[in-house]
């Protein structure tokens, strides 16, 4: 039994060193001195070690430790962790709000908008139990993630235990920098009798590191003869990916949080509200925000800080704009991955100026034709680029670029190089144009361009070229993570596989992979074993893998939670796919198209002979309980009792068949809180009934709805 007064002073230092944290990592106002730090954390470690039974997980202390993993876990997000849409100017951003006031109720304007830097790192979720950090995760695709706690603890700024801020210490802190000239603004403070820790929060933030630590890294590792990092963003990134997370404690990352992406016990109505709860939780959270009464306010903030981004002591590529109302956002809902409620206001790209050595031709697997400048090296934003997009041809003849050019090189968006257009003064008379392909580099095909498209096409199904991406994509969709890129081009080289669907012969050609160079026993073992687990993968990865087009993660869930199975997609009309909330006309084209390709059919023939996963998994009804058979449900909101998966397979269950999108054939729209706007207001219009959550179990149990 320890001794009760030593359990006290463990709990006090724990209170203290949680505290100084705060005050040092989030308000950036300590109040002890790096010594006295040392001397509380260095107390703490030695009753720990003395008395093991007293150490918790969430223990300052505990940041560091554990064996290195041996592969990262997948997790699936409670909701999805959505992208963002981009504007490029301010007439873009206008352009936007135009678009979705027509979607705004009359008595819900004016709207009110916040502002914030949008950090150029890497997404991370985290979730609390009753105050304690239990796990954390990447965003994936945005509906998985791979699990990360490990190495999320090593940084310093984010709490492992959640601990209400007192207002005067919050006082002390300094206010956004957007709002010391204008005090109305400021974020709201909170007493600690109005603000409970929640028994389960989870919050999206970005994980980077700052650039005055970043440049005194790079110092260390240049003093110590080791690799030197191009840039933060990558840098954080494959620190956050590292088995061993004391190679994590080793980087100097930090942490910027700004959204609830789920909670109990907890609501918060405004996006203000959202930055000021998660600062009074113990959050970090960005200082350069600011509460916009009018759009132009807003813009006039985001471009104030694209003049004004140096600084900055983060990376940012632009400043996200974001509907202050939250249950309003929510209505809006969604296009493809990006919130209708929220855009990102994206900085003027970094410029330099090098020259066309040579153009070289990539083939993308649905057979376009990419054109890709090979550059003499130049530095920009912190990185060697000797590569660049030259988007399509029409592009090129429009801007009239030329091999020998001196050209305007970009970072989109800090990422993507791409040429700008040439520098025409500094020619020479030896520029040549650059003209498109005749015939497919790869396969030798005369080329195609469809009337009303920029594209060139390579149209041959069965070009090596395709080919290879194609298997490509589809075995990363798929998660073979023994079939890296140099393994496929290995077997594809040497005719072991042509296609998709002959990776699924590979179990029948074990002698001839064990000849060729680097395979042995176990690396023929494991790839094997990987293929095989794939055939387990969901329908909606399955449809995400066969490389459609417009068809990524989120539109494949989109067709495979509505039509169930391959082959009900498969033979649905155009018209059928243009209904589904979510699916335009491109799209619904796009995947027409596909499947009336008899080359395609056959490849879908083969995957099923190799006994992939056709349909979705629905749960077994018990007998006797099918008291929703012959009703269709279409979903909107959130639900108290479900997730929206689970919702669905209640319904299921029971008979019933639940649809992505109101319209004639709707029996029911299940409401839950903050429905969306499109599948309430169809609803409506057309008598749908209306019920909740309460109703619907009643109608499941077999009562009959009044």
């Amino acid at each position: 039994m320890v001794d009760p007064r030593i359990v006290e002073r463990v709990e006090r230092l724990r209170e203290q060193i949680r505290y100084h944290n705060f005050r040092y990592y989030v308000l950036d106002s300590p109040v002890i001195s790096d010594a006295e730090y040392d001397a509380l954390m260095a107390e703490l470690r030695q009753l720990e070690e003395a008395y093991p039974e007293l150490i918790t997980p969430d223990s300052p202390t505990q940041r560091v430790g554990g064996a290195p993993a041996e592969k990262f876990v997948k997790v699936r997000h409670p909701r999805p962790i959505l992208s963002l849409g981009n504007a490029y100017s301010a007439d873009e951003v206008r352009a936007w709000w135009e678009r979705i006031r027509k979607l705004i109720p009359p008595e819900a304007l004016p709207v009110q908008f916040v502002v914030e830097p949008k950090v150029d790192g890497l997404t991370v979720v985290l979730a609390y139990e009753n105050g304690v950090f239990v796990q954390g995760a990447t965003r994936g695709d945005g509906e998985i993630g791979e699990d990360i706690t490990a190495n999320l603890k090593t940084i310093k700024s984010l709490p492992l235990r959640l601990m209400v801020v007192e207002r005067e210490i919050m006082s002390d802190g300094p206010v956004p920098s957007a709002v010391r000239s204008s005090p109305a603004q400021q974020l709201p403070l909170f007493e600690p009798s109005t603000l409970t820790i929640p028994r389960r929060l989870v919050v999206r933030g970005e994980a980077y590191i700052p650039l005055t630590k970043f440049e005194e890294f790079k110092r260390k590792m240049a003093e110590q003869g080791q690799r030197i990092y191009a840039n933060p963003r990558n840098t954080a990134a494959g620190a956050l990916r590292q088995l061993d997370p004391r190679i994590t404690a080793s980087r100097p990352l930090d942490l910027v949080c700004y959204s609830i992406v789920e909670a109990e016990g907890l609501e918060v109505t405004t996006q203000w509200e959202t930055l000021a709860v998660l600062r009074a939780l113990g959050f970090p959270v960005a200082r350069e925000v600011a509460l916009c009464n009018s759009l132009e306010e807003a813009i006039a903030f985001c471009e104030k800080w694209a003049r004004e981004r140096n600084r900055f002591n983060f990376e940012a590529d632009g400043m996200v704009i974001k509907i202050n109302d939250l249950r309003l956002a929510e209505q809006l809902g969604v296009v493809g991955k990006d919130p209708r409620g929220a855009i990102a206001f994206k900085f003027p790209a970094r410029e330099a100026t090098t020259r066309i050595v040579d153009v070289e031709i990539n083939v993308g697997r649905t057979g376009v034709l990419n054109p890709v400048a090979v550059l003499e090296p130049v530095e920009l934003g912190g990185v060697i680029i000797r590569h660049a997009t030259l988007h399509n041809y029409e592009d090129i003849a429009r801007k009239d670029i030329r091999l020998g050019d001196v050209v305007t090189v970009k970072r989109s968006g800090d990422v993507i190089p791409y040429v700008v257009g040439p520098v025409a003064d500094l020619r020479t008379g030896e520029e040549r144009p650059i003209l498109p392909p005749d015939t497919c580099p790869f396969c030798g095909t005369p080329t195609q361009r469809p009337e009303g498209e920029v594209y060139v096409y390579c149209p041959n199904e069965d070009c090596p070229g395709r080919q290879m991406r194609q298997v490509e994509w589809f075995v990363a969709v798929m998660d073979m993570v023994t079939l890296g890129g140099e393994t496929v081009s290995q077997l594809m080289r040497t005719g072991l596989i042509r296609d998709i669907a002959d990776i699924y012969t590979l179990k029948d050609r074990r002698e001839q992979l064990l000849t060729l160079e680097g395979f042995g026993e176990k690396k023929v073992e494991n790839l094997l074993a990987g293929i095989e687990a794939s055939k387990a993968q969901p329908l909606e990865r399955l449809l995400a893998a066969l490389g459609i087009r417009h068809v990524g993660a989120t539109v494949a869930a989109l067709l495979a939670r509505h039509f169930g199975s391959l082959d009900a997609l498969m033979n649905a009309s155009q018209e059928a796919l243009e209904a589904i909330e979510g699916i335009g006309p491109e799209t619904a084209r796009a995947v027409r198209e596909w499947f009336d390709n008899p080359h395609n059919r056959a490849l879908i023939e083969r995957l099923r002979q190799a006994g992939l996963r056709f349909s979705v998994e629905r749960p077994a009804a018990a007998p006797g309980t099918q008291t929703l058979a012959g009703k269709t449900f279409v979903v909107t909101g959130t639900l108290p009792g479900f997730s929206r998966e689970e919702v669905e397979a209640y319904i299921q269950a029971h008979g019933g068949k639940v649809t992505g999108s109101v319209s004639r054939k709707t029996d029911y729209l299940v409401v839950g809180e903050a429905p969306g706007a499109t599948k309430y207001n169809k609803a409506r219009e057309l008598g749908i009934p209306m019920i909740d959550e309460a109703e619907l179990r009643r109608m499941a149990e077999g009562q009959v709805r009044t």
